[in-house]
């Protein structure tokens, strides 16, 4: 993969700056003016770049994905999940699995690193994997969900359970999960994007399991 150059505009007035990936064309004019650019940086490609040491601590720490329905925000949970060393995403109802082509647009890969498996019924399987001894949390905006901040490490294995962006976790599926938590939200909406989301609890979940 080619690397990338750091352009800026050279007219005063304007002084765009911008990325470009070597070798793209046209770099030598602005994308904003139509003014001349210069090099400011040049970048290494990824082959170039030093690799941070692989994280092999793998926990039994999976999610459950409800009917989430973008595969954008599939995507971008399938690369959360492996930047929080989740070890498996289980796909439910309509939600995408990387089979789908446009899923890697915001995975970047993380869709080879993280295993998954779809199942129809997220319902079903929730009962399974809580006969098998795992323990079910909902991320969930309800009266009684604790905020993230407060609870102690969930014990494992643990599932991490996430619903539909319009109507949420499926209530049968609620009932089977032992806490319901969230996120304190300090502006006008009541939750965050569900992919952002996600994240957030994910690598906050790793670190107190981490911790004890």
């Amino acid at each position: 993969m080619a690397g990338y150059e750091i352009r800026q505009c050279t007219e005063l007035a304007c002084g765009f700056r911008f990325p470009a990936a070597q070798g793209q064309a046209p770099l030598d004019r602005c994308p904003w003016c139509g003014g001349v650019t210069s090099v400011v940086h040049r970048l290494p490609s990824a082959s170039e770049r030093a690799a941070p040491p692989l994280n092999t601590d793998v926990l039994p720490f999976a999610a459950l994905l409800d009917n989430v329905r973008s595969v954008f925000n599939v995507g971008s949970i399938f690369r959360s999940a492996d930047g929080a060393g989740l070890h498996h995403l289980y796909l439910c109802g309509v939600t995408p699995t990387p089979a789908h082509p446009k899923l890697a647009k915001t995975a970047l890969g993380a869709e080879c690193a993280v295993s998954y498996s779809h199942n129809r019924n997220a319902v079903e399987l929730g009962q399974k994997l809580r006969n098998h001894g795992h323990t079910l949390w909902a991320l969930e905006t309800t009266a009684a969900a604790q905020s993230i901040f407060d609870v102690e490490a969930p014990p494992l294995p643990f599932v991490l359970v996430i619903g539909s962006e319009v109507v949420g976790v499926d209530p049968d599926l609620l009932t089977l999960c032992q806490r319901c938590i969230s996120i304190p939200m300090a502006g006008r909406k009541q939750s965050f994007n569900v992919a952002t989301a996600f994240g957030v609890a994910a690598v906050l979940l790793r670190r107190r399991i981490e911790t004890g």
